[in-house]
């Protein structure tokens, strides 16, 4: 490797002392070696650092950009509110109770006179608090979720090789968290009344995705929900599961 250097050395210094003997031809010569060495470098981190590199950093990247528009949200299908249940069904009640009692509904409740037999029904709409965490479902005016965060990738588990051409393809499975969660979603109640939401907040959790490489980088393609099923990515902020 020393022998490689003094070589390289003596023939940049040769190249200058062609171009003249001028007396700050020795000077520069450090200086341009130097520069060299430092353009190379750059070279590079520049390679690595592309959008389309097939590499950990853009993988990551592309799964967050991706949940960072899709968020974790309390129902499997989006609702629409108000909704009428029966007072004494408590299975069905208890939902949104437990939402009752972090301030995302209201409830009412009144007589439902259904033939000759007279039966109380609660009526739950949402509160102010409500419509501040309400994500509504771009493709069905009306419907929504109450969404509490989004996921964000921690570390990237494995990834099949890629190439760095548009159209490459790569499946990548990875450990994630949900972060930016609010408080009523902590809250015990919440987490007994839905148990997703238990599950979710419980810690690191696994997921997997696939991921095209476009002109503008690697974007997510389709997504595996908790089932295991695979689904095609949407790019309309709908809320996710």
């Amino acid at each position: 490797m020393r022998g490689r250097k003094t070589a390289a050395y003596h023939l940049l210094r040769f190249r200058i002392r062609l171009a003249g003997d001028s007396p700050h031809a020795e000077s520069v010569l450090p200086i341009t070696f130097r520069a060299a060495a430092i353009g190379g470098v750059a070279l590079l981190l520049a390679a690595g650092c592309s959008k389309k590199a097939d590499n950990t950093m853009n993988s990551k990247s592309a799964i967050n950009r991706y949940y960072d528009t899709h968020l974790v949200c309390l129902f499997p299908q989006p609702v629409k509110f108000p909704v009428q249940v029966p007072a004494s069904d408590t299975s069905k009640t208890a939902p949104y109770d437990a939402l009752v009692d972090q301030g995302l509904l209201a409830r009412t409740s009144a007589e439902k006179k259904v033939v000759i037999v007279s039966k109380r029904e609660n009526n739950y709409d949402l509160s102010d608090q409500g419509r501040q965490a309400w994500t509504p479902d771009p493709s069905q005016p009306g419907y929504g979720s109450s969404c509490y965060g989004h996921r964000t990738v921690s570390t990237i588990d494995n990834a099949t090789p890629a190439s760095s051409d548009p159209g490459a393809t790569t499946q990548v499975t990875y450990r994630y968290t949900i972060v930016e969660v609010p408080s009523w979603a902590t809250a015990a109640e919440t987490k007994t009344a839905f148990p997703e939401v238990q599950a979710n907040l419980s810690g690191p959790q696994s997921g997997s995705a696939s991921l095209t490489n476009t002109n503008n980088g690697w974007q997510v393609s389709s997504v595996q929900d908790a089932s295991g099923s695979r689904s095609p990515a949407t790019s309309d902020g709908r809320v996710v599961q």
